[in-house]
């Protein structure tokens, strides 16, 4: 499929100083991860140093967007930030969970859930 047919779409807000909050819509793979790529850089510039991806209206996504999602996760760690992964439908957990994923990004059901964990000190367990 053509990113003409299938565009990706990305929201930005911020909910708190420092947090970035991403709304994903659509297929996130090889035509369409740069999209996901060039807004995480650009919130990181801005300051952004935690970043929630909610990928509940992203029904596929390939290894491009498990590369997006692992970069992001390795540079916010770098300057003692993080990544959180907001409501994935079933297909895209089911990714997550077999490539262990999950195990190191944080996933979450709703946005305060994710929040929380931001706010959650490192040397807590579970963090």
């Amino acid at each position: 499929m053509s990113i003409a047919q299938n565009p990706l779409s990305v929201e930005v807000a911020l909910p708190r100083e420092g947090i970035a909050l991403l709304t994903v819509e659509g297929h996130l793979d090889i035509d369409t991860a740069t999209g996901l790529q060039h807004h995480l850089a650009n919130q990181f510039q801005h300051g952004r140093r935690h970043f929630l991806l909610d990928l509940s209206a992203v029904p596929f996504m390939d290894s491009s967007g498990m590369n997006i999602i692992i970069r992001a996760y390795q540079q916010t760690r770098e300057s003692s930030g993080s990544v959180h992964i907001i409501g994935p439908p079933p297909a895209v957990r089911r990714i997550l969970d077999l490539t262990g994923v999950s195990i190191t990004v944080p996933v979450s059901d709703t946005v305060d859930e994710a929040l929380a964990l931001v706010d959650r000190p490192r040397d807590e367990p579970g963090t």
